[in-house]
C-alpha cells in the first residue's frame, strides 16, 4: 500500500460501514466489540438519521398534545399532525446535516475514528436545544 493511498483513506483496510444504529454497551471498556465510523459520509448519515428520529418524536408528541387539547375542533386539528411532521422533518434534516457535516469534516481532518455513540449524543444535544429554544426566556440571554 502506498503512502498516498493511506493518506487518502482514514479507515483501516477492509473497513465496512457498520449497520445503523450499531450502538454497543461501552462499559467496561474491553467487554464488547466497539463500532467506529471513519468516512465523513457515514458520520453525516448517522447524525442526520438520529436527529430525524429525535426531532420527529418531539414534534409528534407536541402535535399529539395539541390534538388532545383542541379536540373540539376535530374537523381541522388533524392538519396539526401533518404540519408538525413536515416541519420536524425539515428541521431534522437541516440540523443533522449541519452538525453531521461539521463532525465528519473535523474527524476526517484529524484522521480520527468516531464511535457510533457520538452521532447519537450530538443528535440528542440538537433535540435538547430544540426543546430549550421552545421556551420563552426573557432577559436571561
Amino acid at each position: 500500500m502506498s503512502f498516498i493511498q493511506r493518506v487518502d483513506s482514514a479507515g483501516p483496510l477492509g473497513y465496512q460501514t457498520p449497520d445503523f444504529p450499531s450502538l454497543y454497551w461501552p462499559l467496561p471498556v474491553r467487554a464488547a466489540q466497539a463500532y467506529y465510523l471513519y468516512k465523513p459520509t457515514d458520520i453525516w448519515r448517522f447524525t442526520t438519521i438520529w436527529t430525524l428520529l429525535f426531532f420527529g418524536t418531539i414534534h409528534l408528541v407536541a402535535a399529539a398534545w395539541a390534538c388532545i387539547v383542541q379536540w373540539r375542533n376535530w374537523k381541522i386539528i388533524w392538519v396539526t399532525l401533518l404540519l408538525y411532521a413536515v416541519i420536524g422533518g425539515l428541521e431534522g434534516i437541516i440540523a443533522g446535516s449541519v452538525v453531521g457535516g461539521l463532525l465528519g469534516g473535523l474527524y476526517n481532518a484529524g484522521y480520527f475514528r468516531m464511535s457510533t455513540w457520538i452521532p447519537f449524543v450530538w443528535a440528542l444535544v440538537n433535540a435538547l436545544v430544540l426543546i430549550l429554544s421552545s421556551f420563552a426566556i426573557h432577559g436571561g440571554l
